[in-house]
């Protein structure tokens, strides 16, 4: 059961906050499609299957929703913004900070892949390479923010930033209103618990089903523990669902509002994200495919006639290679 005071911290994030972001972002980034997998060579289940696209977002991932919500409500003086990222998180500040025009550092962990590094800088932000992981090169960003002056956004455990990826969620129901499930890849959290939460407010009988690598459980230990767990190691080729520790807050709204969650191995994203490239032409990278693959796999089983949306959450090469 959910500790009465993280219980209490899921009103830091709102339906009202997520419409908000859902009117401050309009016009200012793309509204992702969401197709119907039809006329397929293979099939997981005889229900109909939807992928939302949001590969196809701004900077090939759905983190400019949050990172743009963020940099829009930022209030105050300060000097320019910095994060810490796996990638697609920072390249999604870099789409942020070059929309408001105020400069950007951001800092990574040394396995993050070098086109994703190039692709920040080409944003126009500045990049710094420190640590092997995440949480390594979280510190030093936020060191960098105490010493500049500048505004910390966090990758998944800033309200206005979950506010934002939970707008993916409203697009999902405009576009699939009676959508039985949605399955969600995890990193930190920011994306299924934005998501979870709009999906809810507005139909509360969907289901949410949050899909993490086996060598990176973060919040399906946490869930299953009742309190944020850190990991002792992290093995999983997927760097952008690869967090060491989730948050009190990212924890409290999976319990509020997710369903279950389930585990993939690497292998098994790689094979749907060649499934995404083979049937539907999407090239997705390993997080990007975590979704299908909890199908393939049959770690998530659909009822009969079930109609499922999986996220596909980010592109990429490395899945299909």
């Amino acid at each position: 059961m959910a500790d009465p005071d993280r219980r209490d911290m899921t009103g830091q994030v709102t339906i009202g906050s997520v419409r908000a972001a859902a009117d401050r972002l309009a016009g200012r980034l793309r509204r992702t499609p969401l197709v119907r997998a039809a006329h397929l060579r293979e099939r997981f289940h005889d229900g109909e299957l939807l992928l939302k696209l949001e590969c196809l977002q701004a900077t090939g991932s759905f983190k400019p929703r949050g990172a743009l919500n963020r940099v829009l409500t930022l209030s105050g003086p300060f000097n320019g913004v910095v994060t810490a990222s796996g990638g697609n998180h920072g390249l999604g500040v870099a789409f942020a900070a070059a929309e408001a025009g105020v400069p950007a550092t951001v800092y990574v962990p040394a396995s993050t892949p070098e086109p994703k590094v190039g692709k920040i800088r080409r944003w126009g932000a500045a990049v710094e390479v420190v640590g092997k992981v995440y949480d390594e090169a979280e510190e030093a960003a936020r060191l960098f923010a105490e010493r500049e002056g500048a505004a910390y956004i966090h990758a998944f455990a800033d309200p206005e930033v979950i506010a934002g990826q939970g707008t993916l969620g409203l697009e999902l129901l405009d576009e699939a209103s009676d959508a039985d499930t949605a399955l969600v890849a995890v990193g930190g959290g920011g994306l299924i618990g934005g998501v979870a939460l709009a999906l809810k407010a507005v139909r509360p009988g969907m289901r949410v089903v949050g899909v993490e690598p086996t060598g990176a459980p973060t919040l399906h230990r946490s869930l299953a523990a009742g309190h944020p767990v850190t990991l002792d190691r992290i093995e999983t080729g997927a760097g952008t669902l690869a967090p060491r520790r989730t948050t009190a807050l990212n924890l409290a709204l999976a319990e509020a509002w997710v369903d279950e969650t389930v585990l993939v191995e690497d292998a098994e994203m790689r094979s749907a994200a060649r499934w995404l490239w083979f049937e539907m032409g999407v090239a997705a990278e390993l997080a990007g495919a975590a979704a299908a693959a909890a199908l393939m796999t049959g770690r998530y089983r659909p009822r009969p006639g079930e109609r499922v949306v999986a996220v596909v959450c980010g592109a990429g090469t490395d899945g299909t290679g």
